[in-house]
């Protein structure tokens, strides 16, 4: 009977570990300005390169604010996982940190903006090295590893880049 217990204990145990991982990139290059602005064929490239680099991480959730060039990033891996895009608001940065967190165990893209991911990643907790992101700066992705278990829970974080270099 004992041995039962330490087995059912365990079990209960291990129903409450999980493993997320959040991929954040900044939209790629955009035409112009404008809030309903698309990318430029570089932008759509680097879309490409993204879904490329992402094909293989089990993502079951894409998040994207409302503005067509952070839709258009995400859409490419989108259409070859067939993996539906769910939209944020842009501010608050807790709206989008709240989701993140309520998708226990799954693997997750956000696509935000050159003001938000930073942030973003504050909000999971990590720590970023950068301070701003530059306006011409679009091959950050920054990758958020949440790990919790019987002993608590750990947040790592790597910085990479993707696609084409943005010049420096």
């Amino acid at each position: 009977m004992k041995n039962v217990l330490v087995v059912l204990g365990l079990l209960a145990g291990l129903t409450g570990c999980s493993t997320s991982t959040v991929f954040i990139v900044r939209h790629a290059e955009k035409v112009s300005e404008a809030d309903t602005s698309s990318l430029t064929t570089a932008g759509l490239e680097r879309a490409q390169a993204l879904a490329d680099r992402l094909e293989d991480e089990r993502i079951s959730l894409i998040l994207t604010t409302p503005y067509r060039r952070t839709q258009q990033t995400a859409a490419p891996l989108a259409r070859r996982l067939n993996v539906p895009v769910e939209s944020y608001p842009a501010q608050p940065i807790g709206a989008v940190v709240e989701r993140i967190q309520r998708a226990k165990g799954k693997n997750t893209l956000v696509v935000g903006h050159s003001n938000t991911i930073l942030d973003i990643v504050k909000g999971l907790g990590a720590v970023p090295t950068q301070s701003q992101i530059e306006s011409g700066d679009h091959d950050n992705l920054f990758v958020v590893t949440r790990q919790k278990g019987l002993f608590g829970k750990s947040i790592r974080l790597r910085e990479e880049t993707y696609g084409k270099p943005t010049a420096p």
